[in-house]
């Protein structure tokens, strides 16, 4: 009877995590509505439904859904919580957008170019984006969640390395802001905030999935069974430190040939800076003031330097791409960064020498077979991913 007993405790736990799942997806569900996603029994959802509305999990409003049956009215999170300012970290630049308790956006997305060659600097930059915020918003707690490029610790919310930053040194980055700002901070890498988004925001998504950032750097993130995978170092995802030539350049991490130096926006930027330096017949370019958006330009208007150089970056990561299949066998694979910008011709070169599953020639569904494609959320939609640690944390509390 112990057993039984435990056994069914575990399965209403679940069952209430399920609900819960649902309304932080979908935002506002109706009785009915859960039945269908869960196959959970009118009753059934309606006791679970009553339990969590007395705990003040969930809210219950008389807004029908449907037009059809009796009127049970809706159910969401409470949208009277704290709000939640999401972020996206940079040493350039703070992407930022500010979320209800339901992770609904509230207002503009907005960006800003900061200049910050202290960590302090960068502390000061993140506390000035929350104040501006917390103005607009008197009476109300605002807490954070940060993205933040580079190796992260999410548990101590350390910030251990920060490509492009001009200092070194680990950035106690949550302790910090907590202890000035009286709030809660959460935060993680900013790849996973796109794994976040993809997971909470995109439905279509499988239970096994990845994202690559190809950007200034090269990122990824893994969910694996509808979960982060972040590591037990939480340096999970390093998929630009895989190594696609022994004897290439030096990479920051210190080893040689790393797919960061041969296929990221930074290494093609340099290998453009270099060969105009060393062409004095060049068109008249500064080549210290190359942007990323001219070098896009030069490849969609057929320079033939920039075609070839894009093309080899697009093959290392076809390549990298094709032994991570093999060896994880995650099959789904979203593209974000401004490197998309290349377009679908990027893609395609990609998805050429990614060559193919040999697990997609199998009898198995259609449906599973490999598919790489360019990522579909907004950037605002991007940078909210990293809100939904509060989700998740929230979750945890059900287990």
């Amino acid at each position: 009877m112990q057993e039984s007993g435990l056994n069914n405790q575990r399965v209403r736990q679940l069952n209430r995590q399920t609900l819960l799942k649902l309304v932080w997806q979908h935002k506002r569900l109706s009785k009915s509505q859960f039945a269908q996603h869960t196959g959970l029994s009118i009753p059934a959802v309606s006791k679970i439904l009553d339990e969590l509305v007395a705990d003040g999990r969930l809210n219950h409003s008389s807004e029908n859904l449907s037009c059809r049956g009796l009127n049970g009215g809706s159910y969401q999170i409470p949208p009277d919580g704290e709000y939640i300012l999401c972020m996206n970290i940079t040493p350039t630049s703070i992407e930022s957008q500010l979320c209800n308790a339901q992770l609904s956006a509230l207002g503009e997305f907005e960006r800003r170019a900061i200049s910050v060659p202290t960590p302090q600097a960068l502390l000061a930059a993140i506390e000035a984006v929350w104040q501006s915020q917390s103005r607009n918003c008197p009476g109300k707690t605002i807490n954070l969640a940060l993205g933040i490029h580079g190796q992260v610790d999410p548990v101590t919310g350390v910030s251990q390395t920060m490509p492009q930053a001009p200092w070194r040194e680990n950035l106690e980055i949550k302790y910090l802001l907590e202890e000035k700002l009286g709030i809660t901070v959460r935060l993680d890498n900013d790849c996973v905030m796109l794994a976040l988004a993809e997971k909470w925001q995109n439905l279509a998504n499988r239970e096994d999935f990845c994202v690559i950032n190809v950007d200034y750097g090269i990122g990824s993130s893994f969910v694996i069974n509808r979960q982060i995978y972040r590591g037990n170092l939480y340096g999970s995802g390093q998929i630009g430190h895989t190594i696609v030539n022994p004897d290439g350049p030096l990479c920051d991490c210190g080893r040689y040939g790393c797919l960061e130096t041969a296929a990221s926006l930074s290494a093609l930027k340099k290998q453009a800076r270099i060969w105009l330096k060393s062409t004095p017949s060049a068109q008249p370019q500064d080549p210290d003031t190359l942007s990323s958006a001219q070098l896009i330009g030069a490849w969609h208007s057929g320079d033939e330097r920039v075609v070839h150089w894009v093309e080899e970056s697009a093959n290392a990561i076809g390549l990298s791409l094709y032994n991570f299949l093999n060896i994880l066998n995650i099959n789904q694979i979203w593209f974000y960064g401004r490197s998309c910008g290349f377009g679908e011709s990027w893609l395609d070169a990609i998805k050429v020498r990614s060559g193919f599953n040999p697990f997609d020639h199998s009898d198995g569904l259609k449906r599973n077979a490999t598919q790489i494609n360019f990522g579909q959320l907004t950037r605002a939609q991007q940078v909210m991913g990293i809100g939904y640690l509060y989700a998740e944390a929230a979750l945890e509390k059900e287990g």
